[in-house]
């Protein structure tokens, strides 16, 4: 029974957080969180336009807080929003803004619309990101398109890191799906190896004395050999 009402709980908190995303808007909405305090609900919106999710006045999340209560019989819904600074890091949004771009030039243009992601990401420092586009384009049969740069981990520790997310363009031809990962220049990664500056010049160094060392010998042995002859 208990577990029965926890599936029933995590449904009623997707079904939330869709709700909010799509009320919003695609591409406004990077993430939905949703907290449960004594006094009541705390809904998090990751987002990096504040100012279009607030409205003037407060008045869009004045009308998202009545939505909520009458909707889902929340008691006492408290909206925050979490402003992200760097979009280009953020998965969900570049996705996002993929499948809007798919939706407005059409499916056709996916390969310019898909590199000029890819190097509006790389060009804010990403340190990987691979863009996956899957649908019927340019043919009448589906494919998945595939454009990626930098480094990108796939399994492991360091995978978790990467931020993924998933879109889907609604387009005349038919529906075309966007995944995206994201490796970010904050990002720590568990298998890194660092090298110290300071031990690699002393590499350098102990290797330029071994190669001096060698051709001292190699010009004394040369000398030794002259005056064997003579």
């Amino acid at each position: 029974m208990e577990e029965k009402n926890v599936v029933k709980f995590k449904k009623e908190e997707f079904t939330i957080r869709e709700y909010v995303r799509d009320s919003l808007g695609k591409g406004k909405v990077s993430r939905v969180k949703i907290e449960y305090t004594p006094v009541g609900e705390k809904i998090i919106i990751a987002t990096n336009r504040p100012g279009m999710i607030i409205g003037k006045g407060g008045e869009k999340i004045k009308e998202l807080t009545r939505m909520l209560k009458r909707k889902f019989s929340l008691e006492n819904p408290d909206i925050e929003i979490d402003e992200i600074k760097r979009p280009e890091f953020d998965a969900q949004f570049m996705a996002d803004e993929i499948a809007l771009s798919l939706e407005r030039f059409g499916p056709l243009k996916f390969k310019v619309i898909a590199y000029r992601a890819l190097q509006k990401i790389m060009g804010a420092g990403a340190l990987g990101a691979e863009i996956r586009i899957s649908g019927k384009l340019p043919g009448a049969r589906a494919k998945t398109w595939r454009f990626a740069q930098g480094y990108l981990k796939k399994t492991g520790d360091s995978a978790k890191v990467v931020d993924r997310a998933q879109a889907v363009a609604q387009t005349r031809p038919g529906t075309v799906g966007v995944k995206m990962s994201i490796l970010s220049p904050e990002a720590v990664l568990t298998d890194k190896i660092v090298i110290d500056e300071e031990f690699l010049k002393k590499i350098r160094e102990n290797k330029e004395k071994k190669q001096e060392e060698k051709e001292k010998n190699n010009r004394k042995g040369k000398r030794g050999s002259k005056n064997g002859k003579n």
